[in-house]
């Protein structure tokens, strides 16, 4: 199986996509440091993931999320509860993906 998944960076509250063969793995990789682009943003919460059959479709629709149809479908129909309670605990401004 292929993963794609959703993290929410306790520290700035900012979202990260990525995908996957290894989900445990690639969070562990994620929270320890040894991702750059995700190393500033230490800790790490899995918000949201799905699985696939193949790695194509994984990736595909990981670009997808990233677009801007993506990001307001996955505002809506995959994180929303967690954005309620992300501002629920004071965040303020907007929202980053």
């Amino acid at each position: 199986m292929y993963y794609v998944y959703i993290l929410l960076s306790s520290k700035s509250h900012i979202f990260y996509f990525g995908s996957t063969n290894d989900l445990k793995k690639r969070i562990g990789l994620h929270n320890n440091g040894e991702v750059k682009s995700t190393k500033p943003h230490i800790p790490w919460k899995l918000v949201w993931y799905g699985a696939f059959k193949t790695e194509r479709e994984a990736r595909d629709f990981e670009h997808y999320l990233k677009t801007g149809s993506g990001k307001a479908f996955t505002y809506k129909r995959l994180v929303s509860v967690v954005l309620k309670k992300d501002f629920a605990k004071g965040r303020k401004g907007t929202t980053k993906l």
